[in-house]
């Protein structure tokens, strides 16, 4: 067979390049590009030029229309003059790429799409939770704070049962859909009742649905990516997850702008935010449940016990738990970040602009993070997450004036694009037959010592506000050292 040769019977494409017809056939069909290939013949430049026609393969729409039938009668072999071969590579090329939508599976960007129409709803409703929940349902401050506390356990607490559940059944879909579904039912708790009781409910419970959904569809997003691009790929979804978290803050603030600060503005936009909800439920409904494309992912032992999946679990992944759990230490709520905001001189209004400009900085920095990761390697990019932290927390230390703050809160997006999306590669790396359960031990032990973490922050605080952000740096530079030490290895079966 020639370098480049298509032969035809019928509608059977043969070989390309020495692949499979039946491949070639998978990856391409319905192109876009089948017009200019159709239409080459009749432009005069060749007498007999290659023709690329393999987008007619499964398509009852082409298939029927008389120049696809004339073309197929006219060919028979390719001609192989030097030009005719580049301008058969050129097409080749861009159908073999139309399954991807910017450098990843269009799954991806559906799920992207899903989980950017379900923050958009959240933040709709949390960017004023707090305003709400003291000012006018007449909560206070520190049940406030409970409220917040439990919530934060909350987004954590069901990961490792989903991830455990979805890697004994293999279904990834399905477990998706209940925890995105639970979340928006729960919505409409905000449309009964906005008592004190019910409030503090929802803003528990509409939590569940996140700790839920999360191992299963982030072992979805592994399993349909590529290795070669799964950071890109895992890059691309957080960005338009966090999108939603910019333009929900951003609805909200246009509403009460407009409608004013009453009860009725906040009802109308509990009433708004929960469209987006059940759009992107009926959204993922509709996405296929398409099986892993890594033959490893998902095959475990069905009398694997939910107690003791874990031990089951690779060596690499578990050393590199140890590493992240001890980073967890240094971790606290975005909260203390705007208190050093506001004491820096920002108002209350220009902490919302800041948080903005975090999500920002994090939807744009989210891919980039993914390509670096796909290209050096995404142990190193989790440890540069871990300097960009470090360095970060010595800035907010030492920063006096008010743009050396808006750096920071960039750089902290910088951290955040890391730590949310190649974390999550990086696990998909060194654990491939158990991802989802892997992905839910990590996110439950991280979160678990989240709580703690925020209580030491807190203490510290008092005694001395720089103290408790170069305690944070210290333990990241610690948590460094740890990761480096430990190496954990990427399965043999992720290696390039």
């Amino acid at each position: 067979m020639k370098p480049v040769e298509i032969l035809f019977n019928g509608l059977q494409v043969l070989s390309v390049n020495g692949r499979s017809g039946s491949a070639i056939r998978d990856r391409i069909s319905f192109s876009p590009y089948l017009p200019l290939c159709l239409a080459w013949p009749y432009l005069g430049v060749l007498d007999e030029a290659d023709i690329l026609i393999a987008s007619v393969i499964g398509s009852d729409v082409w298939q029927s229309t008389s120049i696809t039938r004339g073309c197929l009668n006219l060919l028979n072999t390719w001609r192989r003059c030097p030009l005719q071969l580049a301008a058969s590579r050129i097409i080749l090329r861009m159908a073999e790429n139309e399954d991807q939508h910017l450098g990843v599976h269009p799954d991806i960007l559906k799920l992207g799409v899903v989980s950017f129409l379900t923050d958009v709803s959240s933040e709709m409703i949390f960017s004023i939770f707090a305003i709400f929940f003291t000012a006018i349902a007449g909560a206070s401050a520190a049940l406030l704070g409970l409220v917040e506390g439990l919530a934060d356990f909350s987004a954590s607490s069901l990961d490792y049962v989903s991830g455990w559940l979805s890697d004994q059944t293999g279904k990834r879909k399905i477990f998706s859909l209940v925890g995105y579904g639970f979340s928006a039912l729960t919505k409409t708790i905000l449309l009964v009742t906005t008592s004190v009781a019910a409030l503090g409910l929802f803003r528990v419970v509409e939590r569940l649905g996140k700790s839920f959904r999360g191992p299963p569809r982030d072992a979805w997003l592994s399993g349909i990516s590529s290795k070669e691009r799964r950071g890109y790929s895992f890059g691309v979804h957080k960005a338009l997850d966090k999108a939603g978290a910019v333009a929900g803050p951003l609805v909200a603030y246009g509403l009460l702008s407009w409608q004013g600060q009453t009860a009725s503005a906040f009802r109308l936009l509990f009433w708004l935010a929960i469209i987006p909800a059940i759009l992107a439920v009926l959204l993922l409904s509709w996405i296929p449940d398409r099986s892993p494309s890594d033959p490893h992912s998902g095959q475990v032992e069905p009398e694997e016990g939910i107690l003791t999946a874990w031990k089951t679990l690779s060596a690499s992944f578990k050393r590199y738990l140890v590493a992240a759990g001890l980073f967890s230490l240094a971790y606290f709520s975005f909260g203390f970040l705007l208190l050093r905001a506001n004491a820096a001189g920002f108002s209350a209004a220009d902490t919302v602009l800041l948080y903005a400009l975090f999500n920002t900085s994090f939807v744009i920095a989210a891919p980039f993070a993914g390509k670096v990761g796909d290209r050096y390697g995404r142990a190193r990019v989790v440890v540069l997450g871990y300097a960009i932290y470090a360095i970060m927390n010595v800035g907010f230390a030492l920063a006096s004036a008010k743009w050396q703050i808006i750096v920071l809160f960039i750089l902290y997006g910088v951290f955040f694009a890391i730590d949310e999306g190649q974390n999550k590669a990086f696990i998909s790396d060194l654990e491939t037959n158990r991802r989802a359960t892997a992905i839910g031990l990590y996110n439950f032990v991280t979160g678990a010592i989240y709580l703690p973490a925020s209580l030491l922050t807190g203490v510290l605080w008092s005694v001395s506000e720089p103290l408790a952000f170069l305690t944070a740096a210290a333990i990241s530079l610690a948590a460094i050292v740890m990761l480096l030490g430990l190496r954990p290895r990427v399965s043999p079966t992720e290696r390039n």
